[in-house]
């Protein structure tokens, strides 16, 4: 509906500034804990890259389309009511996910040492003696003579039934089904044979033999050494210690391979059904907000709201994760202290529910629809500063995706929680919020370009200072650099934007540009960098992409010399009643000009 009596511009900021605060504290819950929280379940960083990297890709394609459809059948209320109630249970949905490791709630430990606790407890449990390769577990010995299946008594075989109750407890303990009946009947009857028992370290010391091939458990019994019909403590040669962990390689290999499989489709399934809900919400409500106060003439005062957003962020991220490590002591051991996010995200969404009751709406009228992404594109290719900028925020979307991904899982590593974490995020952000008063001073005294160059040489910086971390505390002191490296980069990009655009597409342009940045360019760096994590660690990504950054710099600064300075018109001669000061060329390629040239061709006639 239009604007009525009711609403003024005091009371639409207002509502507006409520809803952008909870909704950004919503987000501040969950995104930057995300990829941790991926990690907790399991998930390598190759496949946390890809999940990462599609619900970047599916949100920057979807979330224009879903504003466009809002406002095509004017139901734009509705369907921010129905996408944040469906996006907060999906958010509660993917909390449910079982983890692919037996203990996700110990996050310090490693799946490989997880599953040797786990076997250990359960030899601690049967009291077996002999050992499966590489677990530390010892097979009961038993004597069996000639008259007992035809082996020597010198050797030694292990009895299936005495070996069932450990299997079983490895199985439980890794979270696998346990079938007796198929399991222990197939090592039963592989095992039974005097020719399958009769193998030992006596004369065969590296040899091992498996216990079944039905029972879909590849381990490898390896019997030890015996003097006298008694067990001998020895320690193992240099090969037989290959062996083991060899055999351990494959038995983690077959217990958590396809688990870690089934959970990435899990979370993928979850994390696309809620990008799709949640990623048009911003979208309508900024454009209904725009259109709002364009037509009261108040459309100054929309440039400010997103400080409402940096505030609730910060504050989501600092409050959830100061909740997080403060609860960590009174949650089960069967519920990941990282689902907390979920809730508090799914508490801040309907609280967003609620304000955007009150929030301002106008239905404009319908008009003839135009492709502004493909103008917007001939708008960029027309300009070199344009197409040097883009390249630029395109690169710097590729290397930020590495510091959100996995900033937090280098944090972890060097010990540290989740009250570090957040403040992290905070102090990012607060940080950008302060600069901002002296955005207007920065700008005119390095120019656009100067301030994309120091916002390269910025982001280069914290990469480095990354690869190297000792201490969790010390990510704090670092964080303040974002106020350059992502604040001033964009703010250089929206002064180019406002040169370049014309009339009506400064907003297209802007929305095009972080796009590409947030979706297509942290998409490509999230799948790149979680191949990298996968195969070379955390220190080499942030170094390569440090080396990327500053080889960009110096392109950068030697294309930007080269390039032409961009004529600025001066418009109050241009509306002066002697236009013989002004060029033909400066009149032919500057909008109003032309505007006036077809305003005085049509009123000759």
């Amino acid at each position: 509906m239009g604007p009525s009596g009711q609403w003024d511009v005091r009371g639409a900021l207002a509502a507006a500034g409520l809803f952008r605060f909870l909704h950004g504290a919503g987000g501040g819950c969950v995104a930057p804990f995300l990829t941790l929280y991926l990690r907790h379940l399991g998930l390598p960083a190759a496949l946390v890259g890809a999940v990462v990297g599609a619900k970047r890709l599916v949100g920057a394609a979807w979330a224009p389309l879903g504003s466009r459809y809002a406002r095509g059948h004017r139901r734009g209320k509705a369907l921010v009511a129905g996408s944040l109630l469906c996006a907060a249970g999906a958010g509660l949905l993917l909390a449910l996910v079982p983890a692919a490791t037996p203990r996700a709630s110990d996050a310090n430990a490693a799946p490989a040492e997880r599953l040797r606790t786990a076997t250990r407890a359960a030899a601690a449990t049967t009291g077996a003696r002999p050992t499966l390769a590489g677990f530390g577990f010892a097979l009961p010995k038993t004597d069996r003579g000639a008259g007992e299946g035809g082996a020597s008594t010198g050797r030694h075989a292990a009895r299936p039934a005495a070996l069932a109750p450990a299997l079983e407890a490895v199985r439980r303990a890794a979270g696998m089904p346990v079938a007796r009946s198929s399991l222990f009947a197939g090592l039963q009857k592989e095992m039974s044979g005097p020719a399958a028992v009769a193998v030992g370290l006596a004369d065969n010391p590296e040899k091992s033999l498996p216990i079944s091939e039905s029972s879909k458990f590849p381990v490898f019994i390896t019997h030890p050494p015996t003097a006298g019909g008694a067990y001998v403590s020895e320690n193992l040669s240099d090969r037989s210690k290959e062996a083991q962990d060899v055999d351990f390689g494959m038995v983690q290999s077959t217990i958590f391979n396809d688990r870690k499989h089934q959970v990435f489709w899990m979370v993928l399934g979850a994390v696309m059904l809620w990008e799709l809900l949640a990623a048009p919400v911003e979208w309508i409500v900024d454009d209904s907000l725009y259109e709002y106060l364009d037509f009261i003439d108040a459309t100054d005062r929309y440039g400010k709201l997103w400080i409402w957003s940096y505030l609730g962020a910060s504050g989501g991220a600092c409050g959830i994760a100061v909740l997080v490590d403060r609860l960590n002591c009174f949650l089960s051991s069967n519920v990941s202290c990282l689902a907390v996010h979920f809730y508090g995200y799914a508490l801040l969404m309907m609280l967003s529910l609620l304000a955007s009751i009150f929030f301002p709406t106008y239905v404009p009228r319908k008009t003839k629809h135009m492709n502004k992404t493909a103008k917007a594109l001939d708008l960029i290719g027309s300009d070199g500063q344009a197409i040097l900028f883009t390249v630029t925020v395109f690169l710097t979307g590729v290397a930020g995706s590495t510091v959100q991904n996995f900033l937090f899982w280098q944090m972890e590593d060097q010990g540290s929680s989740e009250m570090y974490m957040g403040l992290s995020v905070a102090v990012g952000l607060i940080a950008e919020l302060l600069l901002y008063f002296f955005k207007s001073k920065l700008l005119r005294a390095l120019s656009s370009s100067g301030t994309v160059a120091l916002s390269l040489s910025c982001l280069a910086a914290q990469l480095l200072y990354y690869s190297f971390l000792r201490n969790a505390w010390s990510v704090l002191l670092i964080q303040v650099l974002s106020a350059f490296s992502n604040g001033a980069l964009w703010w250089a990009v929206d002064l180019t934007v406002d040169d370049v655009a014309t009339p009506g597409m400064e907003r297209s342009l802007r929305a095009l540009l972080r796009g590409l940045s947030r979706g297509g360019g942290a998409s490509l760096g999230s799948l790149a960098g979680g191949f990298v994590v996968g195969s070379f660690g955390l220190a080499v990504l942030y170094r390569a992409c440090c080396i990327c950054l500053v080889l960009w710099l110096c392109m950068f600064l030697i294309v930007q010399s080269k390039l032409p300075p961009r004529k600025k018109i001066n418009y109050s001669r241009l509306l002066a009643a002697d236009s013989s000061d002004v060029s033909d060329e400066e009149r032919e390629s500057d909008w109003l000009v032309k505007a006036m040239k077809d305003d005085s061709f049509s009123g000759s006639w």
